[in-house]
């Protein structure tokens, strides 16, 4: 489903095989205990880390796994299901929001619903640009779009006339549409080329040598509708105080 690998100071976590990455409670507890990982090395170090997400063929990921819902015996087990990735899926945007460290994503593909909220929640986005777009397909497909979601892409998108188009008309945005937009950081001609412009932005950045834990505390300090839409406590003044004293002491 997912595979983690540590490169000098990043880490390249890689959803895998030739389909469609959907987002099944099996393949979001994936990324999760990789991203786990990610954290406790981090924690480790306690500075100078960065993550990017990639994935194989020709999606990045295509949202959440509806056939694995409709596979249930009942239309309430269906409806189950289908809460039930959206209740894990909470979590992993969660912990990447909280992350300490930078954040790429490398959209080596489409990237529609769920899995564009994957690749947005990061904190940098490159993307190939001879194939895939970015899609919020809820519209089409009869589903109505989650708080949080909607919190991510008024966040993440400066234009509200482009948030509109995706989720009011399911416009289907390419690489170079995006990069006009303001969406992503960049549009590279190949998977290949998108990865490793990710991986060189991700090294630029854990080279910086930040503080892990200050770097979370301002990442969710900007984005505060984010956080709330997912269940982030704000941090107290002895949070402060406490990444004061680390930051000291390191």
């Amino acid at each position: 489903m997912c595979t983690f690998e540590k490169r000098g100071r990043v880490y390249v976590l890689t959803l895998t095989g030739d389909g469609e990455h959907r987002l099944s409670p099996y393949v979001i507890a994936d990324i999760r205990s990789a991203l786990s990982l990610a954290r406790s090395d981090s924690d480790a170090s306690g500075r100078g880390r960065a993550l990017v997400t990639a994935a194989d063929g020709r999606f990045f990921s295509n949202g959440f796994d509806l056939a694995w819902a409709k596979a249930a015996d009942s239309p309430a087990a269906i409806q189950e299901r289908v809460v039930s990735m959206g209740n894990h899926f909470v979590h992993l945007i969660a912990d990447l929001i909280s992350l300490p460290m930078p954040t790429i994503a490398a959209v080596t593909g489409h990237a529609a619903a769920a899995g564009f909220m994957l690749a947005i929640s990061h904190d940098y986005m490159e993307m190939r640009a001879d194939r895939g777009f970015l899609y919020m397909s809820e519209l089409e497909l009869g589903m109505p779009i989650p708080p949080y979601f909607l919190a991510l892409l008024k966040s993440k998108i400066p234009d509200p006339k482009v948030v509109r188009d995706m989720v009011l008309r399911s416009a289907k945005i390419t690489a170079d549409e995006a990069a006009r937009k303001g969406i992503i950081d960049g549009a590279h001609g190949s998977a290949a080329e998108t990865v490793a412009a990710a991986v060189r932005r991700a090294e630029d950045l854990a080279a910086r040598n930040w503080n892990g834990g200050v770097y979370s505390s301002i990442r969710r300090g900007a984005l505060p509708e984010i956080c709330r839409a997912v269940g982030l406590p704000e941090d107290t003044e002895e949070d402060r105080r406490a990444l004061l004293f680390t930051a000291a002491k390191l």
